[in-house]
């Protein structure tokens, strides 16, 4: 009997096989390594010749697993049967000439050797040598709770949900940046100009260095337009990107699967009813069988979800459902360790306040990049794994409208148009229409060089 398979990367395998020069007729064709040959014989279920011991077929079976030397009957044509099964469903390889097809037969195969997968355009990898097998994925056990309405009791205070309204956010910056800002990159304007002009006093400095206090009184708004609690959502299965969109709500949201949604009675078991409601994308576009398989099993155990809450400055996530969440932000690196989400425990995943400082440094040269922004949630998966994010299952990528746009602002590559900055301009009214008639008759004496009373002074 084999032992338990095991799953082996196709691509350095094969690769590491064709320049060991081991097996006759395996061999590279041109010097760029980038198309080989495989000897393609036909194969029988008869004990093996002894030119057929040493082939590529065996030796893939054996690294595999699915055939062990001294126990397992020798099949020759059920080792081809398995490596042609693999290289067809690997995007890392391309059959590009069947000798097999041609009359006469040509007992030979070329393949050429692909880019990596998982690319800008999200292509998914079928490799089943590179799929988790499902006892890998991360979903707590089903638990039978005769209460199941007990989660949180109504006046407790352990209800991570924190149900109140969220106050106004003021960021502080002198009038006259509307102007300077407006008029194009902010090549000038420096990141302490969104400090108040006074200084406050040493003795009530507090950790928060050189910010101040972002709600002071004295301050002002930043732009009037920046969409402060805005969150850019990416639902990407594989590297695909499968949805996006936007979530203007000022309370937060919820992302969870399925045809349950908050009443006012099951607050514990779905969270607060004023959340955005965003249901995670189906599995129809998936090509590969086994991976909608996956994901569906994972998509099956988020219908309580996960919660998305805005708090003032702070970005605040709750995992509710019984699929495992792990994540990564800032000040997570995306070198270390797993990092999951306790079940419905409240945990801080961005500041806005930390930021800001962070993007003080920067302009200041005193730290070599912006401060990172983007927040990313891997479902029933470890993560930080040291792992793509193109091979996860699910991952959603979560960014902070405001911080996106102060980190184009403060290094010069924002480009000012109306979906990243909301003009404030109030319609035109009789007056407005009569200047703006004045400057029309302003262009056309200016055109016929005509001095008149609008026109400008060219004296």
């Amino acid at each position: 009997m084999s032992v338990q398979p095991r799953r082996i990367r196709l691509k350095p395998w094969l690769v590491a096989q064709v320049n060991s020069c081991r097996y006759p007729g395996l061999q590279w064709i041109g010097p760029d390594h980038r198309l080989f040959q495989i000897p393609w014989k036909h194969a029988t279920r008869h004990m093996p010749t002894s030119d057929e011991e040493n082939t590529i077929f065996k030796a893939w079976a054996l690294e595999t697993g699915k055939y062990q030397e001294g126990v397992d009957e020798p099949d020759p044509a059920k080792w081809k049967a398995n490596l042609r099964c693999a290289l067809n469903k690997s995007r890392e390889f391309q059959l590009k000439y069947d000798g097999t097809k041609e009359t006469p037969v040509q007992p030979f195969k070329i393949y050429e050797v692909c880019e990596e997968p998982g690319g800008a355009d999200g292509v998914e990898d079928d490799n089943d040598d590179e799929m988790p097998q499902l006892m890998d994925l991360s979903i707590n056990p089903r638990i039978i709770d005769s209460a199941p309405f007990s989660s949180f009791p109504p006046h407790s205070n352990v209800n991570p949900f924190g149900c109140l309204p969220t106050p106004p956010l003021l960021l502080p910056v002198p009038s006259n940046l509307h102007n300077q800002a407006l008029n194009g990159p902010t090549n000038g304007l420096h990141l302490d100009s969104l400090l108040p002009s006074t200084e406050p006093d040493p003795m009530e400095a507090s950790s928060m260095g050189e910010m101040g206090n972002l709600e002071d009184p004295q301050t002002y708004d930043l732009l009037n337009s920046i969409p402060l609690t805005d969150l850019d959502l990416k639902f990407q299965y594989r590297g695909k990107i499968m949805k996006s969109l936007t979530v203007s709500n000022l309370q937060g949201c919820r992302l969870y699967y399925g045809h349950l949604e908050p009443t006012p009675d099951q607050v514990d078991l779905f969270g607060p009813v004023n959340l955005q409601q965003v249901q995670f994308p189906g599995t129809s576009e998936i090509q590969s069988e086994k991976q909608k398989h996956y994901t569906n099993a994972l998509l099956d155990v988020m219908d309580r979800g996960l919660i998305l809450e805005m708090w003032e400055q702070d970005i605040y996530a709750i995992r509710l459902c019984q699929c495992k969440v792990f994540w990564s932000g800032p000040g997570m690196s995306e070198q270390g360790p797993p990092n999951s989400m306790e079940r419905e425990k409240k945990i801080k995943v961005f500041s806005l306040n930390d930021f800001l400082r962070g993007l003080i440094l920067f302009q200041k040269g005193e730290a070599p990049s912006p401060p990172p922004f983007e927040i990313y949630f891997c479902f029933g998966e470890d993560w930080p794994d040291k792992k793509p994010k193109e091979k996860k299952l699910i991952i959603v990528q979560v960014v902070p409208v405001v911080a996106k746009i102060l980190t184009e602002m403060f290094s010069g590559e924002l480009s000012w148009s109306t979906d990243s900055i909301r003009l404030q301009i109030s319609n035109p009214d009789v007056k407005d229409h009569t200047v703006a008639q004045f400057k029309e008759l302003q262009k056309l004496l200016q055109s016929q060089n005509i001095q008149g009373p609008w026109a400008p002074n060219l004296s």
